[in-house]
C-alpha cells in the first residue's frame, strides 16, 4: 500500500522522475517538504519587491542572447500599463497570451516603466496573503503537480504519530495528519509555523531517542584491551617531517588511553579545517598494527578515500604495513583478492567508502574503525560498521567545528577530543569581504596567482539562477571566467553531475589539469589540493559563517600565502567577522548566535545531518526539549511499541 503507483496520476514515467528526487514510496512523498515558501501579497509598484496582478495587453515577444532567452509583453495593472520582461522562462510562453490574467513578481524601474520579473504565476491573487510551498524539482514535475501528488498521497497514508500522547498534550501539538496537511497547504503563517515545529520536534525526538539508546547500550560494551608499544610510537612520531601540535598530542593521548583500557573506545575527534586530524588517525592505526590488529578507515567519497590511502601509504611504507584501497572503482578481480587477504589477516589497514559496510567484507582481527567526516554517516551506519569486528574500538573524525555544548548534545553517545591549533608552518588564510562593484581587484589578484602556477576555486551557491539580474550562478561563472582567462582551463563542478563526472573533474583539479574550478558547495571537505591558494565565493551573504569557513579551508593547506574573497553587496557586517578570525569554533559560536532559529521563509540551509525538515543548528531549542523528553520516554519504552520497533530496527545490537 506504500507504493507510489497507488497514488492516482502517478504512472511509471512520473514514478521514475520522483525517484530522481529520492522519493520511492508514499511515505517519502508526504515527507518531501518544501524548501521554502513564497509569501504573496499585492503591493504597489513603489515597493522594492513588486507583486502585481494584471492582464496581458500585447503579444509575447521573444529575444535570444547566446544561451539566454527573454520574454517581453505589456501588462495592464489596476491603474497603469507597464512593460514586463522575464529571462529563461520559455516554458511559460504557451500559457501567456492577450487578456490572460496573471500575477507578476519582480523589480520595477519607474524611469523605464519596466518590471523585470523573477517569477510569473499563471493565476491572480486577491488582497489576502497567499503562502505557496516551493519544492526542489526535476524536469517534468512542477510545484503544482508535486503538491497535487502529495495531497492525494495524504488521503491514502496512515501516518504513524511517533510522539507519545503525554508529550503531544504537554506541547499542545496539532495531530501529525493536520501538521502534514498544513506544511503542504498552508492557509496562514501561524498554522504553518505550528505544523513545522511539530514535525521538526518529531524528527529530533526520534534522533535523540536513538542517541540515548546508543548511550545505554555502549555502557554495557566491553572492549578488547590493546598492548601499546609507546617506544615504537614515539620513534615513529620523532621521524615525521613535521612536529605535532599540543592539541594533536593531547588528542593522541586520549586515544591511546582508550586503546589500553578494557572499555570500548567510542570517541569523536573534532578538529578545525586543516588542523591535522589525519595524522592522529594514522598514528592510532599504527599503534593497533603493532599489537597485531587490523584497522579500517571509511571516508564519505572515493576522492577522500584515495587521498587517505596515498597519505597513509607514504607515511607507513617503511614499516611493512600492508595497506589496501577498496572502492566502487576497484576492479572485480582485485576486489576478490582484497576480500580474501583481508579475511586471512594479510591486510593490516583497509581504506574505503561506505562500501565497507557490505556484508561480504569480513576482517580477520579488526581492532580499530575510523570514519572520516562522521556526521555524514547516520546512527544506523555507525552501528553497522562497529559490528564488523570482535569488539573493535571506534574513532570518528569531523572537520565541522560546532560549539562544545551543542556537540555534547548531538554526539553525547561519544567521548570528545578537540584539535584547534593549526599545524606548525601553516599560515592563516587572508580573508577580504569585497563588494560586487570591486570585482576587478579580485580578477587582478587571481591573475597574479595563476601566473605563479597556483590554482583557484570559484564558488557559487547556485547551479543555475532563476533571477537573471540578481544572481550569478556556477554555469554563468564558468562562462565568464573562461572568457576572462582564455589561456587557462576552467572546470565546472556541481551536485547534479553523476558521481563519476564529479570525480573526474576533481581529479583533474588535483592533478593541476584544471587551473580554475568553478563549483557549488560540493567541493569536498578534506580534499587536499596544496597548490590551490585562492577561493572566491560569490553571493557570500547566502551562506552561514560555518559554511564559509569550511569553504575557506579548501585553501591555505601549505606554507604559501592564501586568500579568500567573499563577494557580496549585502550583509557585509556579518561577513566581516570572517576577516577577523580563522578560528572555526569562534565562528560557529557567532553563527549559532546570529542564525538562531532561522527565518521561516528564508532559503533552507542544511544541517550537519540529513534531516528532512529539522536543522540542528537553527532548531537547537527544539533539540534540547526533544533530548530531555526522549530520556524520560526511554525509561518506559516498553509502553510505546512503535518507538521500540524503531530502536530495534535501526540500532543493531552487538
Amino acid at each position: 500500500m506504500n507504493e507510489l503507483s497507488n497514488v492516482k496520476g502517478i504512472g511509471k514515467i512520473t514514478e521514475q522522475k520522483l525517484n530522481k528526487l529520492n522519493i520511492f514510496s508514499i511515505e517519502d512523498l508526504i515527507n518531501y517538504y518544501p524548501f521554502r515558501y513564497d509569501v504573496l501579497k499585492k503591493t504597489s509598484l513603489n515597493n522594492e519587491k513588486v507583486v502585481v496582478v494584471g492582464s496581458i495587453e500585447s503579444n509575447i515577444t521573444v529575444n535570444y542572447f547566446k544561451n539566454i532567452n527573454r520574454l517581453k509583453f505589456k501588462l495592464l495593472t489596476e491603474d497603469k500599463l507597464i512593460n514586463v520582461e522575464i529571462y529563461n522562462r520559455m516554458f511559460l510562453k504557451p500559457n501567456l497570451y492577450p487578456s490572460k490574467e496573471i500575477t507578476v513578481i519582480g523589480k520595477y524601474d519607474k524611469n523605464k516603466n519596466l518590471l523585470t520579473a523573477s517569477d510569473i504565476k499563471l493565476f491572480t491573487i486577491s488582497d489576502k496573503t497567499i503562502i505557496l510551498p516551493v519544492y526542489h524539482l526535476v524536469k517534468g514535475i512542477n510545484n503544482k503537480s508535486i503538491n497535487n501528488y502529495i495531497n492525494k498521497a495524504l488521503l491514502l497514508n496512515k501516518e504513524i504519530d511517533y510522539i507519545p500522547k503525554k508529550i503531544n498534550d504537554k506541547y499542545t501539538f496539532m495531530s501529525k495528519k493536520e501538521a502534514l496537511f498544513n506544511i503542504h497547504n498552508p492557509s496562514n503563517e501561524k498554522k504553518l509555523k505550528q505544523a513545522i515545529i511539530r514535525c521538526k520536534y518529531e524528527e529530533l525526538f526520534i534522533f535523540m531517542l536513538k542517541i540515548n539508546e546508543l548511550i545505554n547500550r555502549n555502557k554495557k560494551l566491553l572492549g578488547c584491551k590493546k598492548n601499546i608499544n609507546i617506544d615504537k610510537i614515539n620513534e615513529f612520531i620523532s621521524i615525521l617531517p613535521f612536529e605535532l601540535t599540543i592539541d594533536q598530542k593531547k588528542c593522541l593521548n586520549d586515544i591511546l588511553d582508550d586503546l589500553k583500557s578494557d572499555k570500548r573506545m567510542n570517541r569523536l575527534v573534532q578538529g578545525d579545517v586543516g588542523s591535522g586530524k589525519t595524522i592522529v588517525a594514522i598514528i592510532s592505526m599504527y599503534a593497533v598494527y603493532l599489537d597485531g590488529y587490523q584497522s579500517t578507515l571509511m571516508a564519505p567519497t572515493e576522492i577522500l578515500a584515495t587521498q587517505h590511502y596515498e597519505n597513509i601509504n607514504n607515511l607507513l611504507k617503511k614499516y611493512n604495513v600492508n595497506i589496501k584501497l577498496l572502492t566502487s572503482s576497484t576492479k572485480k578481480k582485485e576486489r576478490e583478492i582484497i576480500l580474501k587477504e583481508l579475511q586471512e589477516g594479510k591486510i593490516n589497514i583497509l581504506i574505503g567508502t561506505h562500501s565497507l559496510l557490505n556484508d561480504e567484507i569480513k576482517f580477520n582481527n579488526l581492532g580499530l574503525i575510523i570514519t572520516d567526516e562522521q556526521h555524514r554517516f547516520g546512527v544506523n551506519q555507525r552501528s553497522n560498521l562497529r559490528n564488523k569486528g570482535n569488539l573493535p574500538d571506534v574513532l570518528y573524525l569531523s572537520a565541522t567545528p560546532i560549539p562544545r555544548t551543542y556537540a555534547l548534545t548531538i554526539y553525547k553517545d561519544m567521548d570528545l577530543s578537540i584539535i584547534n591549533t593549526k599545524p606548525i608552518g601553516r599560515k592563516d588564510v587572508i580573508t577580504k569581504v569585497i563588494n560586487n562593484k570591486d570585482i576587478k581587484y579580485v580578477l587582478e589578484m587571481i591573475n597574479k596567482e595563476l601566473k605563479q602556477n597556483h590554482q583557484i576555486y570559484i564558488v557559487s551557491p547556485l547551479i543555475e539562477s532563476e533571477d537573471n539580474d540578481e544572481e550569478i550562478d556556477a554555469k554563468k561563472l564558468q562562462k565568464k571566467f573562461s572568457l576572462a582567462f582564455k589561456n587557462y582551463n576552467v572546470g565546472l563542478l556541481h551536485g547534479k553531475m553523476k558521481p563519476k563526472e564529479k570525480d573526474e573533474i576533481m581529479n583533474k583539479f588535483i592533478n593541476n589539469e584544471i587551473n580554475i574550478l568553478v563549483s557549488t558547495t560540493v567541493i569536498e571537505v578534506g580534499v587536499d589540493v596544496k597548490n590551490a591558494t585562492t577561493i572566491v565565493i560569490f553571493n557570500a551573504y547566502r551562506f552561514g559563517l560555518s559554511t564559509l569557513h569550511q569553504l575557506r579551508g579548501r585553501v591555505g593547506r601549505n606554507s604559501l600565502d592564501s586568500y579568500c574573497y567573499l563577494i557580496t553587496d549585502r550583509e557585509s557586517e556579518r561577513l566581516k567577522i570572517m576577516e577577523k578570525t580563522t578560528d572555526g569554533f569562534k565562528l560557529s559560536e557567532e553563527d549559532f548566535k546570529l542564525r538562531g532559529s532561522g527565518d521561516l521563509f528564508g532559503t533552507k540551509q542544511s544541517g550537519d545531518m540529513k534531516f528532512k525538515i529539522a536543522n540542528i543548528t537553527k532548531d537547537y531549542i527544539i533539540l534540547l526539549k526533544a533530548k530531555k523528553d526522549s530520556e524520560e520516554i526511554l525509561k518506559e519504552i516498553k509502553k510505546y511499541k512503535n518507538l521500540k520497533k524503531i530502536l530495534d530496527e535501526n540500532i543493531n545490537q552487538d
